[in-house]
């Protein structure tokens, strides 16, 4: 029987060979690629080194990714890791566009042994260090953030306004399809739906890009607190039409939340900005430059989602009482105390006598 894991593999590498290919890039033969697939790790027996050694980081991240499950990660790959390590000779010539014409050469990268632990799916072996400066910042998003930065400082005073008038709903909804067309590039026509249709519902906003569903927005008045009650409901709405991306905003407040589908569902928050908040403008317009159309196509979003997720109370305290860093712990006890204990134990006192009881309760 075909190895589902093998194949999986195998098709987040190909995936990634064919864009880099199109790119203009050299990248190793489907034979090295299906040998790394089954060997998990570059050290397969036959694989030309040659070829695979300039995108030796690029395709152990690949497969970390597969072995998490990752779908398209070559979608989401860095930017450090979409050209070989050092390696500007595999470059084909390729026309010019508008986002490559004056793009510098690839930084020159230090590639250096980390780690290698047999007893895991995925040999770590690569630590990238790319040299100063760093790359220039793609055409697109230098005038997207720039777009978006000069809309937070344009919007703040008619947020401002609304806000002392406590305006109502449908004002609110006003300022924010301008907010979206003129600072985060859509256009109210081709990418905006209002009143989108959810069986028996209505959403404030559909979001299309390229004629595809990929977010929906919730509006509420300027005055009013968003809370639970408010992303059950976009949440709905993104579950029964299969969407990742659910915004919740009264203007003042912008809210970004990422939906996983499953039993249960999983919502994170990737994050939230205050535009009449105390953060600088810059910090603004960091946030909601991840907003943009532009940014939102190229799901540059992703890495903030996954970053929350992965650094969540829950996520950590599972990593906390995991048996490898209980051991560490019941370890270093030992050494300053001379005191014996033993994991089980030390788990049962973080989670009864130090963990939050909001913690406890999902448990």
């Amino acid at each position: 029987m075909t190895d589902i894991k093998y194949q999986a593999r195998l098709q987040v590498l190909s995936q990634w060979a064919t864009e880099a290919a199109g790119q203009g890039h050299l990248v190793p033969r489907i034979a090295d690629l299906e040998a790394i697939s089954a060997a998990r790790t570059v050290e397969a027996p036959g694989v030309s080194r040659k070829e695979v050694q300039p995108w030796l980081p690029t395709i152990q991240w690949l497969l970390k990714q597969a072995a998490f499950g990752v779908v398209d990660p070559h979608v989401q790959l860095p930017d450090e890791l979409s050209r070989p390590v050092g390696a500007a000779h595999a470059l084909r010539a390729v026309p010019a566009d508008e986002d490559s014409a004056d793009a510098p050469a690839p930084p020159a990268m230090e590639v250096s042994l980390v780690a290698v632990d047999a007893a895991e799916s995925v040999t770590v072996v690569a630590e990238i260090k790319p040299t100063p400066p760093t790359a220039k910042v793609p055409k697109w998003e230098s005038e997207a953030r720039e777009q978006v930065q000069a809309a937070v400082q344009r919007f703040t005073r008619p947020l401002h306004d609304l806000l002392t008038r406590d305006a109502n709903e449908g004002d609110t909804r006003l300022l924010i399809t301008d907010m979206l067309c003129e600072g985060l590039g859509y256009d109210k026509f081709r990418d905006l739906t209002t009143e989108y249709m959810v069986k028996q519902d209505f959403a404030d906003y559909g979001v299309r890009i390229d004629k595809q569903l990929v977010a929906f927005i919730e509006v509420k008045r300027v005055s009013q607190k968003l809370g639970e009650r408010h992303l059950r409901q976009v949440q709905m709405y993104a579950v029964n039409e299969g969407v990742e991306w659910m915004i919740l905003t009264n203007g003042q407040v912008w809210q970004a939340y990422h939906l996983t589908g499953g039993l249960p569902v999983i919502v994170n928050l990737a994050f939230e900005v205050d535009l009449l908040g105390p953060e600088s403008l810059e910090a603004k317009a960091d946030k909601m430059f991840f907003l943009h159309r532009e940014a939102l196509k190229r799901r540059r979003i992703d890495e903030l989602w996954k970053h929350r997720a992965a650094t969540s109370p829950d996520a950590l305290l599972d990593v906390i009482l995991s048996d490898s860093v209980l051991d560490i712990i019941r370890k270093e006890i030992k050494r300053n105390t001379g005191i014996t204990t033993t994991v089980q134990t030390l788990a049962a006192v973080i989670r009864t006598e130090i963990v939050d009881p909001k913690l406890r309760n999902n448990w």
